[in-house]
């Protein structure tokens, strides 16, 4: 990918026309290495680069993305989305600059614009051992969907893995290390590398899955047809989505995304008096802050501290 030219002089701009913005965008996902930030910071600059050439002429600078950042609080989206798109736009002004698109002048100031400020701690969504055991028993394990289903379930309840895992998890990575079962040498996001034990109950699940869907090698999961039969050599991480959301509204659970199942697996090992440390490394955290976020606040809702204030009517 040869460098692009700002001007004949040599000097750079300061209103960046889309090729301009479209190169720059290449070269910041390229030097990405986790699918998962591509996929968002992609998103992300799509987003700014569409706001952008909708306005006329603006120079990309503080100023700018400062209105941008006006912009999305102004759709009411969360801080930490705001945040996400700010730090996909510094880097898209990085990357601008180090090909001579943007004068570092301007770059510098873009660095400088703030994020949203969080106010408050957002309430996650965890199951309880109850529902988390209503939710493996919705899928019908007298069918190959439901057996393949249930699988898919217990790993993300019971290993605490994200959906893009499940859905690339191997056959070869199921090993066994000290004389039990682990995904050996997992790579998740960022790249970090991470072995996850496997509860035996999660591996016979899998075991019963593999068996009547005679999967030997490859991906551990399929597509199923409505008929029963098996295909394809893996599923999406869309159709774990729908598998969730499925079970979910047969165990009469609301509002459940894939990745509560991720937080209620550290809550639960938690509460079964598991170390924080080793929470951490079961979910590949680098910081025990993140993994503090997924145990969820110290808030007890059942006997909540302004029920019983005095002023009861």
């Amino acid at each position: 990918m040869g460098r692009i030219k700002s001007r004949r002089n040599g000097a750079s701009r300061r209103v960046l026309r889309l090729p301009d913005l479209d190169y720059a965008k290449r070269a910041v996902l390229i030097s990405l290495g986790s699918p998962y930030s591509k996929r968002a910071y992609e998103f992300a600059i799509d987003d700014f680069i569409a706001w952008y050439c909708s306005k006329p002429r603006l120079a990309f600078s503080r100023t700018v993305v400062l209105r941008y950042r006006l912009e999305l609080e102004a759709r009411r989206l969360a801080p930490a989305t705001v945040n996400l798109r700010l730090a996909a736009v510094r880097r898209l002004a990085y990357e601008a600059a180090d090909s001579g698109l943007l004068s570092p002048e301007l770059a510098a100031g873009i660095r400088r614009v703030k994020g949203a400020k969080r106010i408050g701690v957002k309430l996650g969504n965890w199951l309880t051992v109850e529902q988390s055991r209503r939710l493996l028993g919705a899928p019908d394990n007298h069918t190959i969907l439901g057996r393949r289903d249930r699988a898919i379930l217990a790993l993300l309840l019971g290993c605490g893995l994200r959906r893009g895992e499940v859905a690339k998890l191997t056959i070869g990575d199921l090993q066994q290390r000290e004389g039990r079962w682990v995904v050996a040498d997992l790579v998740g996001k960022g790249r970090h590398i991470r072995t996850v034990p496997v509860p035996s109950w999660v591996k016979m699940a899998i075991d019963d899955w593999i068996s009547v869907a005679e999967v030997s090698a490859g991906r551990v999961f399929r597509c199923v047809s409505k008929s029963g039969s098996v295909w394809g050599d893996r599923i999406t991480e869309k159709v774990i989505w729908h598998v969730v959301k499925k079970s979910a509204a047969r165990a009469g659970v609301l509002n459940l995304a894939p990745h509560d199942c991720r937080r209620t697996c550290a809550r639960l090992c938690h509460a079964a008096g598991g170390e924080l440390e080793q929470i951490q490394f079961l979910l590949g955290h680098v910081s025990v802050e993140t993994t503090e976020r997924y145990l969820g606040c110290k808030q007890r809702l059942q006997l909540a501290v302004n029920d019983d204030i005095g002023l009861q009517l």
